[in-house]
């Protein structure tokens, strides 16, 4: 299961309220290959798929693809808002390592996959 926190629920119900999505759309949250740690996260509205799992938190539908799942189960997404900007953060325990780019992760399944240097210290 990925936590989406109050903070986060809150924005991202208010950015589907704008666009007027709420009732027909969901947060889809995915992984795809990429990035300087070798895989990417990826935020998007979309509706549910047959074989998504669909969670519903804080007044949010969340769907999660079962790959993209495999390797986010236990996460936390939450918003932050600070001096640096605001943004979204996640928090994933099958990270054994990320980038400093804050979107680009590797999982210990994925640990022999070659990612690219970002320049950043891990």
């Amino acid at each position: 299961m990925i936590t989406v926190t109050t903070n986060a629920a809150e924005k991202l119900g208010g950015i589907m309220s704008q666009k007027g999505m709420q009732a027909s759309h969901a947060l889809r949250v995915f992984v795809k290959g990429g990035g300087c740690g070798g895989m990417q996260y990826g935020m998007t509205f979309d509706t549910p798929r047959e074989d998504d799992e669909v969670y519903e938190q804080e007044g949010l539908r969340v769907i999660v693809d079962p790959t993209s799942l495999s390797y986010m189960e236990g996460a936390n997404i939450d918003y932050v808002d600070n001096l640096m900007g605001g943004g979204f953060h996640i928090d994933n325990p099958q990270a054994v390592s990320s980038c400093g780019c804050g979107s680009s992760f590797r999982t210990a399944q994925s640990q022999s996959a070659e990612g690219q240097s970002c320049g950043h210290n891990h």
